[in-house]
């Protein structure tokens, strides 16, 4: 199932965080990928045709197909916890390079695995 209500939603204070996690994830289907997100606890939802919206208390990030094994990502999450997404993508078995960004646009960390 690659769609879920029974997560937990974004806290409010990160809804106007202006830093912007980006990437790319290799190896996996979007649908795939999200509901990889689902058997982790968190919430799901279509966005467009192909793509899904996934978050946690500390994350939101929309996934779009770009093509049949791989995924952009990108939305907002708690600074603090950008190790932990790469964790849990590292342990999807998802290859993945990510980039997180501040509110200027300004490359503050750069994550792959």
């Amino acid at each position: 199932m690659d769609i879920s209500d029974d997560g937990p939603k974004l806290d409010p204070e990160w809804l106007e965080a202006a830093n912007n996690p980006c990437g790319i994830l290799r190896g996996r289907g979007t649908s795939a990928v999200a509901e990889l997100f689902v058997g982790a606890g968190w919430q799901s939802r279509s966005s467009s045709w192909e793509g899904y919206e996934v978050e946690t208390r500390w994350c939101r990030v929309e996934l779009d197909r770009l093509d049949r094994a791989e995924t952009l990502l990108n939305g907002v999450v708690d600074p603090g916890r950008l190790d932990v997404l790469a964790s849990l993508l590292s342990r999807f078995g998802v290859d993945f390079a990510l980039e997180l960004y501040d509110e200027s646009g300004g490359l503050l960390r750069e994550i792959s695995g």
